[in-house]
């Protein structure tokens, strides 16, 4: 599997979580600079072409690219074991991706406790203090 392959999918994934998060031409224009860089087409780059299209290339591809064969595709073994491959990393990848966000989030989750617990230190003291307070009241009334 190639790597330059792996790192298109993984910058798909990102691509398609940045477009769902941002405005609709900032995402354009970066769907149409990563078309442009994969199929070297510049015409992407300037708009002659939809942004959800990606047109094959005019070129071949260099050496050690490989394109996703459909399953009812593969023939050999070597090709089952490679397509067998390429799922396990991507899944790994995928994985890799959701603990990084996973990680992030758990963080956020522990700061946000830790300042609730500043703030409730700080309002327990106040309080005690407070009822020291009534508690001195109330006994010099009752002396």
């Amino acid at each position: 599997m190639s790597v330059l392959l792996l790192v298109i999918l993984h910058m798909l994934g990102s691509l398609e979580q940045f477009m769902l998060s941002s405005s609709r031409g900032a995402a354009e224009s970066c769907v149409q600079k990563l078309i442009m860089a994969v199929t070297g087409d510049e015409t992407a780059a300037t708009g002659d072409m939809p942004a959800y299209q990606i047109r094959t290339p005019t070129t071949t591809l260099p050496q050690g690219v490989v394109m996703a064969a459909s399953p009812g595709t593969l023939h050999s073994p070597q090709q089952m074991a490679e397509e067998a491959t390429r799922k396990r990393e991507l899944r790994l990848l995928k994985n890799r991706e959701a603990a990084k966000e996973c990680r992030r989030r758990k963080k956020e989750y522990i700061k946000c406790l830790e300042s609730r617990v500043a703030v409730l230190e700080v309002q327990n003291k106040k309080l005690i203090q407070e009822l020291e307070t009534l508690k001195d009241i109330c006994s010099s009334k009752t002396d």
